[in-house]
């Protein structure tokens, strides 16, 4: 993963919500959890840079989407309370391993400011440009 590819990540995050309607922030870590990109859109609040970024930093950590952990993170759940652990995480979609064309995990993108679902929509569209 370098700058060049997580720039690209970034601009097909953007696309995506523009197309939508929606004005997002958006992260894009390496596989250790770092940061190589960031951007708020216009008009984005400032309570999602934090959220996006946490919804990356669990992607990548656990190299598993955070809507995929979030379904054992609930109440009851294996790993309920996943949230308190490695200084803050986010259980709920929106946070995507970002995978090369091998399938190997680069780092991961996180997309707040939209509904959820919107939010998941947008992240895994900009992890598709990896893969293509």
């Amino acid at each position: 993963m370098n700058l060049t590819l997580a720039d690209a990540v970034v601009a097909a995050a953007k696309a995506e919500a523009e197309r939508s309607g929606f004005a997002v922030a958006i992260w894009v870590l390496d596989s250790a959890a770092h940061p190589l990109a960031f951007a708020r859109m216009d008009g984005a609040n400032l309570g999602p840079i934090d959220v996006a970024h946490k919804k990356a930093r669990t992607a990548a950590l656990f190299d598993t989407d955070s809507l995929r952990l979030g379904q054992a993170a609930r109440p009851g759940g294996a790993i309920y309370t996943l949230e308190h652990t490695n200084g803050g995480l986010v259980s709920f979609g929106g946070g995507v391993v970002l995978r090369d064309r091998s399938g190997a995990a680069v780092g991961a993108v996180g997309v707040a400011g939209a509904t959820v679902e919107a939010d998941e929509a947008i992240a895994q569209t900009a992890a598709a440009v990896l893969r293509v």
